[in-house]
């Protein structure tokens, strides 16, 4: 069975929370290509839809969206996610992940793309810290 961390950001504010996701909420990811949207009900967020943006393999390594498939690939790579080349030309050959989210999938990255009616504070039950400083005397 498969089981995932979600990490979901939100553009609107800059807030990122994980959410640990597996059963049939996590069925809704396998298959999934980097850039296709999920709905957020399955990380908590009803009524939102998630866009997914990358992630991670048990082993770390990342997920590219330029290699098809779930599988591992050697690929040879001037830059971008997986590999930063130290001087200009460099290239080095790199094992990573591809674009489908599959069993071997351990962390998958999201960002909201659709907002609901409700905040996601409010969802996820989060009070905001604002205006409830204690005043502890000694």
């Amino acid at each position: 069975m498969a089981e995932f961390q979600v990490v979901v950001a939100d553009p609107e504010d800059g807030t990122t929370h994980q959410f640990d996701v597996d059963g049939q909420d996590a069925n809704r990811f396998i298959g999934r290509s980097l850039g296709e949207e999920v709905d957020g009900s399955a990380v908590g967020l009803e009524g939102y839809t998630v866009e997914l943006t990358g992630g991670s393999d048990n082993a770390g390594r990342p997920m590219r969206p330029d290699v098809a498939g779930p599988g591992i690939k050697r690929v040879l790579l001037t830059g971008g996610v997986g590999y930063k080349p130290q001087r200009d030309g460099e290239r080095k050959r790199v094992t990573v992940r591809g674009s489908e989210v599959g069993e071997e999938t351990r962390q998958i990255n999201a960002k909201i793309a659709d907002r609901g009616s409700e905040s996601v504070a409010d969802l996820l039950g989060l009070e905001s810290d604002e205006g409830d400083e204690s005043d502890d005397d000694e």
